[in-house]
């Protein structure tokens, strides 16, 4: 039986990014996809043009009806985009116990549309990433939440003490955007810090890759896959989706989630 796996975030019309990636990199990593929309974007691959927040009841009465039927083996969220409803997730979440949650602090479009409202960092750190088997922000979303510049591995390790600080288990910086060691990604588990080496592409068509990465992450963990091996295939899988990303659209073309089928 497939090992099913939510991702509760908002929807991407053009399809690259957002829950759509989630779902597409989850079944190519091997687990039955189930999703809860907080918030539907008027998007595509040169922009965000409008976005509507999901009402509360209806997110909650999504993940009512997914928890009350599946047996969730590990959660991904991503955009939340208010302060109510990242709070409701986290609530919710603190009384089902899902095995793993991976929270991906989605906070701004790779075009700059902001993703998550300026009162909800707060609702954020307070009530969904305490309960996170791994956070896994990028450079910019570690900078919001954590308050410091980052410019070097250095300030990294201290961003990702930080983010330990608010109660998740691990931390997962993906360094995408780190000047000084692209492609490489810095984990910290409270106590040691472990460097994720990759190849840099150079390729404008990266729309979704945080997304990609974070939901083939929450697949693996869901495999029982332990959690630096789940990291490796993770980031194997994003970096072969980026290197067969695909040039379609006016803009950053999304990710190919689906490489490997013929």
């Amino acid at each position: 039986m497939l090992k099913q796996v939510l991702t509760i975030a908002g929807s991407d019309s053009g399809g690259g990014a957002g829950i759509q990636a989630d779902l597409k990199a989850m079944s190519a990593n091997g687990v039955f996809a189930l999703s809860v929309v907080t918030a539907v974007t008027a998007q595509n691959t040169t922009g965000v043009t409008a976005v509507h927040d999901v009402p509360a009841a209806i997110v909650e009465a999504q993940m009512d009806a997914v928890f009350d039927d599946f047996d969730v083996a590990a959660v991904k969220t991503g955009m939340l985009s208010s302060a109510g409803t990242a709070s409701l997730v986290g609530r919710a979440l603190r009384r089902r116990r899902v095995p793993h949650l991976v929270v991906d602090p989605v906070m701004v479009s790779k075009s700059g549309q902001a993703l998550l409202q300026a009162d909800a960092a707060d609702a954020l750190k307070r009530d969904l990433i305490p309960l996170a088997s791994v956070v896994t922000p990028n450079v910019h979303e570690a900078e919001r939440l954590t308050g410091l510049t980052i410019r070097s591995l250095a300030d990294a390790r201290q961003a990702a003490k930080a983010l330990h600080e608010l109660g998740c288990r691990h931390v997962l910086l993906k360094g995408g955007h780190l000047p000084d060691r692209p492609a490489t990604d810095l984990f910290y588990d409270g106590r040691f810090f472990t460097l994720y080496p990759g190849e840099w592409i150079d390729t404008p068509h990266t729309h979704g890759t945080g997304c990609t990465f974070a939901a083939a992450l929450t697949a693996h963990l869901a495999l029982d896959t332990p959690l630096s091996a789940a990291i490796e295939k993770a980031k194997r899988y994003v970096t072969e989706a980026i290197r067969h990303s695909l040039p379609i659209g006016h803009g950053h073309g999304p990710t190919h989630h689906f490489y490997f089928l013929p």
